[in-house]
């Protein structure tokens, strides 16, 4: 089905995190409680049409900071020849020397390496060589799965977290300015002018509107380590409290009164 149009409507909640009473949230729970799910080799069409199989893996992966990088390096040496396809060209050039595996993107920051039009960390669909016993997809992602740990702890920053989009907004408060910790969606239009050249972008699309559970559960590691445990059972009661008056309200076919709610379009299309 075609992606649904942008600039639709949400339902927000703000609230403080009960563990830190000067962290404001505002969170989108027509995205927190939308279907969506990551479909990675069950229909992704990624976002280059000339390379379907490499997802949202086509540039690589920008740094959030000096730290992420050196995180994302020390993962990599828990990496082995027989997992990861780029293993060789990964190693550095000297025996104690760092691994090769970042570069300075076009636009000065720094990323994941490309090699072969798409990130070192990207096992490619049908390699073989002896040895290998590896799969296609994220090599990183693989290394969480064998050791039983949540990609959380071996991704990039922006490679765990999408598409959920941790933002900040400045709000004047009286004399002051207080910064709101936005939890959203990283949709295409949060790209800027790059995500205009996606050929396809899923958190737009029906096809992966199919989870089954919503995203604030389906999530949850993500959240966590995005908001912190107290924020985030305060973020479950709304989310909850959302779906069981959806529930309520559909059950009733109260349509007419209040409250109303936005509904994910392509969660909508998708259970048509």
């Amino acid at each position: 089905m075609p992606e649904v149009q942008p600039n639709f409507a949400r339902d927000w909640v703000e609230f403080y995190d009960p563990s830190n009473p000067a962290e404001l949230y505002k969170c989108d729970l027509t995205w927190l409680t939308s279907n969506w799910e990551c479909i990675y080799g069950n229909g992704c069409c990624g976002i280059d049409e000339d390379k379907p199989d490499a997802g949202c893996c086509s540039d690589g992966a920008y740094y959030s900071d000096e730290d992420d990088e050196l995180r994302t390096m020390k993962v990599a040496q828990r990496l082995t020849p027989e997992m990861w396809q780029y293993f060789d060209e990964g190693q550095p050039k000297k025996g104690k020397g760092a691994m090769r595996i970042s570069e300075v993107g076009l636009d000065g920051d720094r990323k994941t390496r490309k090699i072969d039009d798409s990130c070192i960390f990207l096992n490619r669909v049908g390699y073989e060589r002896p040895g290998y016993t590896g799969t296609f997809g994220c090599v990183l992602h693989h290394l969480a799965q064998k050791e039983e740990i949540h990609f959380v702890e071996t991704k990039p920053d922006v490679c765990w977290q999408l598409p959920i989009r941790r933002s900040f907004e400045q709000r004047e408060m009286g004399d002051g300015t207080i910064s709101v910790n936005v939890i959203g969606e990283y949709e295409r239009l949060a790209w800027g002018d790059g995500g205009a050249d996606f050929n396809w972008y899923c958190t737009s699309n029906t096809e992966a509107h199919v989870g089954k559970e919503p995203v604030y559960k389906s999530n949850k590691a993500e959240l966590v380590a995005l908001m912190g445990e107290a924020a985030y059972g305060a973020l479950v009661e709304h989310c909850e409290n959302r779906l069981e008056a959806i529930a309520l309200a559909a059950a009733t076919q109260n349509k007419r009164n209040l409250p109303l709610f936005i509904i994910h379009p392509a969660t909508v299309a998708a259970s048509k």
